[in-house]
């Protein structure tokens, strides 16, 4: 392949890319600003400055957009800085650690998860979409957990109760709580979390 046609080729990638960013970021103003229901693909490709074809092409259907929004949420997140944070931490790390990536993912998406909410409610796909999210969450946790020693726990506390209890403390509407009806900052949250888990979860 000649430098002219490879370097055509790369173009024509990073432009495509540059399209799907596009239409992900119209999808979230419009999902967030107008809801679910009100939002059609034709809007969006309007929003993103597309054809509806083109918003086809990159995402499927609807809830396909709803699904590229919401992984996108999870890059905002930056899991991968939270699983670093596991690694050869002490039990009390962890816990800090978790407690932010959900602060984050919340800060900068729990828009995007109330839409994602609201769309599975009538969306069945969406809602085995989110279950699935909450699922691996779950399992995240359960294996933090379970590769703690016994006498790590409260006593009695076995690692699926207490990943019950982590979703107990941590988890969107908790946040919304405190963050819209009590004032609280985000960092706050998150160091109330570190430390409310602690209590509940190690042993003294």
């Amino acid at each position: 392949m000649s430098e002219s046609r490879r370097y055509a080729s790369l173009r024509r990638e990073a432009q495509a890319r540059e399209t799907r960013a596009d239409i992900a970021r119209a999808a979230r103003t419009l999902f967030v600003t107008r809801g679910w229901t009100a939002t059609t693909v034709r809007a969006v490709a309007d929003e993103a400055q597309v054809s509806v074809p083109t918003v086809y092409a990159a995402y499927g259907d609807k809830a396909g957009l709803v699904r590229a929004v919401a992984e996108a949420a999870d890059l905002d997140a930056d899991a991968l800085t939270m699983v670093a944070e596991l690694e050869d931490a002490a039990p009390g790390q962890q816990l800090a650690a978790m407690a932010a990536y959900d602060r984050r993912l919340f800060e900068r998406a729990g828009d995007v998860i109330a839409l994602v909410r609201e769309a599975a409610r009538t969306e069945p796909e969406l809602a085995a979409a989110y279950l699935d999210g909450r699922r691996r969450g779950d399992e995240t946790r359960e294996r933090v957990f379970s590769s703690w020693p016994a006498t790590t726990f409260r006593p009695g506390l076995t690692p699926a109760e207490a990943v019950d209890v982590y979703a107990a403390l941590c988890n969107i509407d908790v946040y919304t709580t405190l963050t819209v009806e009590r004032g609280w900052q985000p960092d706050r949250v998150e160091r109330w979390w570190g430390e409310a888990l602690a209590r509940e979860l190690l042993r003294v």
